[in-house]
């Protein structure tokens, strides 16, 4: 009975907009899949909800203290970039598609990844570092950018994503 009371709070924390919590594992590094993670982290945050980003794989390089400055952007496969997949593969293409977006989104008044990191952990995202991706890249924890919980082992995220109201995997 005490669990069904518990439960009606909780259904009635979150009809109420309190207490939302959010979890994003990010396994990619790319230029384009860095912006989603910080802009729905950030935005969920300063929302007041609890926000966990788990960085995992190449995910990894988005808080990598040096790589995260040098994030590219691939035209390969991505049909909505509407670039023949030929020319994808053309010497020089991902570089060019890189600086294309970067300067579109700098005249649009985009936040830089760096930014949104900052502004991700102003507000209060907890951004971890997969232990396992760590070791298995040689990564060590000065190697990232400060403020970035490193060692989270793959149970502890686990754990904390089960317990949230909304999972998203970039």
């Amino acid at each position: 009975m005490q669990e069904i009371k518990d439960l009606e709070k909780r259904i009635e924390k979150l009809e109420e907009g309190e207490d939302k919590s959010m979890s994003i594992i990010v396994t990619k590094g790319d230029l384009d899949e860095a912006y989603p993670a910080l802009i729905l982290g950030s935005t969920a945050a300063s929302f007041g909800w609890s926000v966990n980003v788990f960085f995992t794989f190449y995910g990894l390089d988005i808080v990598h203290q040096e790589k995260h400055r040098k994030l590219k952007m691939s035209p390969l496969g991505n049909p909505s970039m509407q670039v023949p997949n030929i020319m994808a593969v053309l010497p020089g293409m991902e570089r060019m598609i890189t600086w294309f977006m970067k300067r579109k989104m700098k005249d649009h008044g985009v936040a830089t990844v760096e930014e949104l990191i900052e502004l991700s952990l102003e507000t209060g995202v907890n951004m971890q570092a997969c232990q396992m991706t760590m070791e298995l890249f040689e990564y060590a924890d000065e190697d990232l950018v400060k403020g970035v919980e490193s060692g989270v082992g793959a149970a502890t995220a686990l754990n904390q994503m089960a317990d949230t109201d909304m999972q998203l995997l970039i």
